[in-house]
């Protein structure tokens, strides 16, 4: 497999910095969804204080995959600038283009996700 040339590097540098950005805003916009659950006494109809507390549950879990991505984000921008990036943590080989540009904070390369995904 060959290594990434300039323009997929700077492609995939660009789409990585998006990412973290968008992470960041949701994460701030996101904040108050996950917080305490009050339940407006004046407010009568379909949501209850177990629907309110389900949302809050559900916000809790979406802020933190998008924590673990951020820093997954974060990782691979640092792996960029440190000359490493697109090599699997696993097995040290490229990991696919378009594997990468689907998923540009990848740590592993198909074959080793796999692997980890059914051990899991």
């Amino acid at each position: 497999m060959e290594e990434l040339d300039t323009k997929t590097l700077s492609t995939l540098r660009n789409l990585l910095l998006k990412m973290e950005k968008d992470l960041d805003e949701q994460l701030s916009i996101s904040k108050s969804a996950a917080g305490i659950v009050t339940l407006d006494q004046t407010s009568v109809g379909r949501v209850s204080r177990i629907d309110a507390m389900q949302q809050q549950s559900m916000a809790v879990s979406t802020r933190e995959k998008s924590r673990r991505r951020l820093k997954n984000v974060k990782q691979a921008i640092n792996s960029m600038n440190s000359g490493d990036y697109g090599y699997c943590k696993k097995c040290d080989e490229l990991i696919s283009t378009p594997r990468l540009m689907a998923q540009p904070e990848a740590k592993f390369c198909l074959s080793c996700q796999d692997q980890s995904d059914r051990q899991q």
